[in-house]
């Protein structure tokens, strides 16, 4: 499944409170016009933190199809049209990026519904090729991370290598997501031997030793 993720940061005079009622509501009925989506979720920050840095976003939107024909077809809709004219309302669109990725569920449990998510913006040492990178972080570091305790979904979303092609490179080289009850029980995790094990093992392959991350509630609109 092909997911496009976008980082948003809202329109300068906004309000945090202003800008997620306006993405939450008047935005996400224009989304769910788009043609082929089969899921569309909306990750709205909490104030809460963890140990690692924080990231700088006011919100992160995930829409999954299944290949990049759909968003292909949705780029030439008129419905994506009206979703640009409505983005001026509330988004900073000189600030804000996508980055288009491969979703990868590496765990998903039943009773993960009303979780908190952790999400976490990965980008690899410079010394290290987007091969190498993903290697490394889909096939060795994955596996750490599933095991952390409390664990109720796990998903990455390694940036697709058609995005380095030409020389280009992605804002970030992947994202995952980990899903918990509540934020006590994600500090928790991360503070187990497990997590200080998966923490350890990043900066082998991360530029600057530690991906950022922002806690968020999920908010899923369309699958």
């Amino acid at each position: 499944m092909i997911a496009a993720i976008t980082l948003l940061r809202r329109k300068p005079g906004l309000s945090p409170a202003e800008f997620q009622a306006y993405w939450r509501r008047q935005h996400a009925a224009v989304i769910e016009a788009l043609p082929g989506i089969e899921r569309y979720t909306q990750s709205h920050p909490l104030d809460a933190r963890t140990a690692a840095p924080a990231a700088d976003w006011d919100g992160v939107a995930e829409l999954w199809a299944r290949d990049s024909q759909v968003f292909r077809d949705i780029g030439t809709s008129d419905a994506y049209q009206r979703v640009l004219q409505d983005e001026e309302n509330f988004l900073d669109r000189g600030a804000t990026a996508l980055v288009l990725t491969e979703a990868r569920p590496v765990l998903e449990s039943a009773n993960a519904d009303g979780a908190i998510r952790y999400i976490r913006f990965f980008k690899r040492r410079p010394d290290a090729s987007p091969q190498d990178f993903q290697f490394r972080w889909l096939e060795v570091y994955g596996p750490l991370l599933a095991a952390l305790p409390g664990l109720r979904r796990y998903v990455q979303y390694p940036a697709r290598l058609g995005g380095y092609k030409g020389g280009r490179e992605p804002l970030y080289d992947g994202f995952d997501v980990t899903c918990f009850d509540d934020a006590d029980s994600l500090r928790a995790a991360f503070a187990s031997p497990t997590g200080k094990a998966a923490r350890a093992a990043e900066t082998g392959f991360l530029a600057g030793g530690e991906a950022p991350g922002i806690i968020a509630r999920e908010l899923r609109l369309i699958g």
